[in-house]
């Protein structure tokens, strides 16, 4: 978290100060106006959503219950015939003719009053027989009469004792006008099951349909069975006209199901139109004359504190950039303003006062302070030369050398040669430098010795590209790391040791690299020796520790401005790696070229 908040920091100290006071107004200002007024427009919405499906739920269980208390009343009238002996007694018996039935009849109306067994005025009960001998009329019927009806085929496909339908009646037409039944219909088989008996109740549908408008609810609510649109609160309770099919207008808010007796009905509440939303689109002209309020003011008033800003800081700017072009520097006039840049401004003139007495004072000294400097850095190389030089005394080893030709020893001979050459070039500093070539051959001079010390424990490979053989380096910086590899790899190894050799160009860059399968290093003091070869100096050198690994690190830094790169590879048991790479544009070559 902490390097992101690092890089946008860094990112936002890139942009200049206009850009800096845009996104300042567009983060702080204009963005939060916006996501604070769209929260407020979006709770305002949802909150009278919330509160129209609450009250369209409250009209679908208004409606489910002023249904089912009407239903239920038309089954509590059911029950009542249902368990009368009486009137099954009735429609049971085999009547002599019509006047037998005719008396029977008025007798039976004397017996039971059938208002009271109605119990209400609006409802109309009609009992069906199969009895052949009764006369359609007064509420009994022969269930022949209707057996084309639509209620009645339904009813018996439904093989229920009891249930609750609607019809659109047009069996009677066009002598009696067609209209919507709201039916409960139920079989009377209580004392007799082998006679076939119907009790119908038909329940007052214009007075269902006045009594959903009566409730005066601000939505439409549509009433579905089987598909069809039976009962509305709106254009769809016409009493004298088919059903409609359930394809309901608009956008249903809420939905709901209720079973009664076999009738599976859905409820369908229209959601109105959102006000808040309504409000907010006829109040559009000002809610937008608002925002341009909102958002041109401050843009002017951060146009105002940009230029007070920016023409200070252009000052400041133009008279840092004119710094290298003068040989003093140049206060700056007519400053104005007492925030923090007109003090900067002002601190910047006392700075700038007190630089021009130092600079008269500091310059003469200047070339005295480059000739000392000059003079440390010789004292520097003649200290990492003392560092290196082994004294050998030249003279004795020619003069051993010739005695050992004389008595025939030429492999001492040849030894003592190559000695005596690895010698002259510690003691010869009369140049810094020397080609990869020479360096190489010093490099097998070494090994050459060094092999004869140790016979088969040694053996080594040396490959230079022939593109390096020309190229410069500081003086013994090969033959350092060999003498490295030999003495901490080889040399205390038992077993055969290999030392490879090789330098090659690679993008841009000469790889030296230095390798042996002698004891290796344990990872704690492989990484102590990478961070004194990355860092050597005089220091380093004076502690005599490693000191021809970091003498040659330090010479190779020198000479190219620090960018030498030092890497350390290798396992402890298995051997160590040394890699340098050296830009070629310290050795003389373009880029291209390597």
């Amino acid at each position: 978290m902490k390097n992101i908040l690092h890089k946008l920091e860094n990112r936002i100290n890139d942009y200049n100060i206009k850009k800096k006071f845009y996104y300042l107004y567009i983060a702080c200002i204009l963005l939060p106006l916006v996501i604070t007024d769209s929260i407020i427009v979006y709770i305002v919405i949802r909150s009278e959503k919330i509160s129209q499906y609450s009250e369209m739920e409250n009209a679908a269980n208004a409606v489910k219950y002023s249904l089912g208390n009407t239903v239920e009343q038309a089954v509590g009238l059911a029950k009542k015939i249902y368990m009368n002996k009486y009137i099954n007694g009735f429609l049971d018996k085999e009547y002599k003719d019509a006047y037998d039935y005719v008396t029977s009849y008025y007798n039976f109306l004397k017996g039971i009053n059938i208002k009271d067994t109605v119990g209400q005025d609006y409802v109309k009960v009609t009992m069906y027989s199969d009895n052949d001998t009764i006369v359609n009329g007064g509420g009994v019927s022969r269930t022949s009469r209707d057996s084309g009806a639509g209620w009645y085929g339904y009813f018996k496909e439904t093989g229920l004792s009891q249930i609750v339908l609607f019809d659109y009646d047009t069996a009677k037409s066009p002598a009696v006008e067609p209209k919507r039944k709201f039916m409960f219909i139920k079989k009377l088989d209580f004392f007799d099951k082998q006679r076939e008996k119907i009790l119908v109740i038909e329940m007052d549908y214009s007075g269902i349909s006045r009594y959903l408008k009566r409730m005066n609810y601000q939505m439409d609510i549509f009433i579905c069975w089987n598909g069809k649109i039976v009962l509305s609160n709106g254009k769809y309770a016409s009493t004298g006209e088919d059903f409609e099919e359930a394809a309901i207008p608009g956008k249903a808010g809420y939905k709901t199901e209720m079973e009664i007796y076999g009738a599976k009905l859905v409820l369908h509440v229209l959601s109105k139109d959102n006000t808040a939303l309504k409000e907010i689109k006829k109040n559009i002209p000002i809610i937008i004359f608002l925002v341009m309020v909102n958002a041109v003011f401050p843009i002017i008033l951060m146009k105002s504190l940009h230029k007070s800003f920016t023409e200070r800081l252009g000052i400041l700017s133009d008279t840092f950039r004119n710094i290298d072009n003068e040989e003093d520097l140049v206060e700056i006039k007519n400053i104005h303003g007492n925030d923090e840049i007109g003090s900067l401004m002002s601190s910047y003139n006392k700075m700038a006062e007190r630089i021009n007495t130092l600079i008269q004072i500091v310059y003469k000294n200047k070339i005295k302070e480059q000739e000392m400097t000059v003079a440390r850095q010789r004292a520097e190389l003649l200290a990492l030369r003392s560092q290196i030089n082994p004294h050998f005394l030249f003279n004795t080893l020619e003069s051993i050398r010739m005695h050992s030709v004389l008595r025939k020893e030429y492999d001492t001979a040849n030894m003592i040669e190559k000695l005596a050459v690895l010698e002259r070039q510690y003691v010869d500093w009369g140049a810094d430098f020397a080609s990869v070539e020479e360096e190489t051959e010093l490099v097998k001079a070494y090994l050459s010795i060094q092999k004869y010390r140790f016979g088969s424990r040694l053996l080594y490979e040396i490959d230079i590209e022939d593109s390096c053989k020309g190229l410069t380096i500081p003086k013994l910086t090969l033959v350092t790391f060999v003498e490295n590899a030999c003495v901490h790899g080889i040399e205390s190894k038992a077993a055969t040791g290999w030392i490879f050799v090789r330098v090659y160009l690679r993008d841009g860059f000469m790889y030296i690299e230095v390798e042996d399968t002698g004891k290796g290093m344990d990872e704690e003091s492989m990484e102590q020796l990478l961070w004194k070869m990355r860092n050597a100096s005089i220091r380093l050198l004076q502690r005599k520790e490693r000191a021809g690994i970091i003498n040659a690190c330090l010479r190779l830094k020198m000479e190219t401005n620090n960018e030498a790169v030092f890497e350390l590879d290798g396992e402890e048991g298995v051997g160590l790696i040394v890699q340098i790479k050296i830009p070629c544009r310290y050795l003389g070559m373009e880029a291209e070229e390597c």
